[in-house]
């Protein structure tokens, strides 16, 4: 058993490596896992089912906003607004489910996050006024957050050789639910009204959430299995010569630039089609063609973080949404849109995972759902933002182009901060 184990983590390295062989040493219960044991992997693919429904949270609302737009009949800046409070609650509930998940494990936060994500709904599609609907998002997000932050930090004590592939695979959940829910949500618009539609989503989130987390999740990860993740780590925020919550601060800041600069076509694509001629149905499957591609770019940063580390892959996914960015201010002919938001997807999907990678190469597991919870707060803050200013600077300009450009800008930003880190963590290195 502790060959397999040290086999696992060959190429750990250094003092990690050390530290993970003398955990091993020791015997263990028999019926303890090992890190990438198939019970991990098992384990993987239930956390990547609820991530797929759950996720519908941060689409279904991207998809009806001409909709309520037209409800409503506000402007297209406070149409966004249920996006900006449905970013907000995922944002707030990734902190208190991640803390959640540190004390109690994942099951209690899995059923809390499904009761908030039914009642939303249930609440959003009985909703006589604009502000009604958008806080009844604000809950929307608040339960839908389980299923992003919370479920990488629990899935990530379950593996070692293979954690880059395993957090990329849980949160290509969330892709998974944006390729499959906008195409959804559209015809049933089309056929059955918003309305029905929020209620549907409400009562399959409540059932299908809390189903599959009792069936499959309910027991924690062994001790000894934490800790042999945490030795296999690459360093501490001392590596960097910053302290643990300097460190934190930086991603954060650096997740909100990015997520500004993400937030522009993935919110505002259905809508740009729409003013571009071409229809929302057309920007619905450009998103969900966007989705797919980041599916296999989430996947494929896995692999390469295995290989190089999180902080390399985060600024190798900056600099291509940079590239994908600057092809939308060059192009927006039907044809063109559709292949850009295929390259927009695959740059940018290992993005927003990068992030949780690094915190578990330089946290230790105890903590790691909050703080992963804070730094994708700060993310989803970004997105937040970023999805209400390209709606003001459309309703001041007339047009998205500014905003492309606005994307740009914060996306430079981002990857300033996260070249400055790698810099860093070489020149120590070189001179220690």
């Amino acid at each position: 058993m502790n060959k397999r184990l040290l086999t696992e983590v060959d190429g750990a390295g250094g003092a990690g490596e050390c530290q993970l062989m003398q955990a091993v040493t020791a015997p263990q219960p028999a019926k303890e896992p090992l890190p990438d044991s198939a019970r991990a992997w098992l384990r993987l693919a239930a956390t990547m089912l609820i991530s797929t429904i759950g996720g519908v949270g941060m689409w279904s609302v991207v998809v009806v906003l001409p909709a309520v737009q037209v409800e409503f009949a506000v402007p297209r800046a406070e149409a966004s607004l249920p996006f900006t409070l449905a970013m907000i609650g995922i944002a707030v509930g990734g902190v208190v489910m991640g803390r959640l998940l540190d004390r109690a494990g994942i099951l209690v936060p899995l059923i809390v996050g499904a009761l908030s994500l039914c009642l939303g709904y249930l609440g959003a599609a009985s909703a006589g006024s604009l502000t009604v609907f958008a806080l009844a998002h604000a809950l929307i997000g608040f339960g839908s957050s389980v299923t992003f932050g919370p479920l990488m930090a629990d899935i990530s004590t379950w593996f070692v050789r293979r954690r880059g592939v395993a957090v990329t695979l849980c949160s290509a959940g969330n892709y998974f639910a944006g390729a499959l829910w906008p195409p959804l949500v559209q015809q049933s618009i089309a056929h059955y009204g918003w309305r029905a539609t929020h209620a549907g989503i409400g009562v399959c989130c409540g059932v299908g959430m809390v189903l599959i987390g009792v069936i499959a999740l309910r027991w924690r990860a062994p001790a000894a299995l934490v800790h042999a993740t945490d030795a296999a780590s690459k360093g501490s925020p001392a590596t960097f010569g910053l302290s643990a919550a300097a460190l934190q601060t930086l991603l954060a800041l650096a997740s909100v630039c990015c997520c500004v600069a993400m937030s522009m076509p993935q919110v505002h694509i259905v809508a740009y089609c729409g003013d571009l001629g071409y229809g929302v149905a057309r920007g619905a499957d450009m998103l969900a063609l966007m989705m797919v591609f980041g599916i296999f770019g989430r996947i494929g940063s896995g692999f390469i973080a295995d290989r190089i580390g999180g902080l390399p892959t985060l600024m190798l996914g900056s600099a291509l949404q940079g590239v994908a960015l600057f092809l939308y201010l060059l192009y927006d002919g039907l044809a063109s849109l559709y292949v850009i938001s295929a390259v927009f997807g695959l740059f940018q999907g290992g993005i927003v995972p990068s992030y949780a990678i690094i915190v578990r190469e330089y946290f230790p597991a105890k903590d790691a759902g909050t703080r992963i919870g804070v730094i994708l707060m700060a993310s989803l803050f970004g997105m937040a933002l970023g999805g209400w200013m390209s709606g003001y600077i459309f309703d001041l300009t007339g047009s998205y182009r500014a905003a492309f450009f606005n994307g740009l800008v914060f996306n430079a930003l981002n990857g300033a901060m996260v070249l400055w880190l790698l810099l860093r963590r070489v020149s120590r290195i070189a001179y220690a």
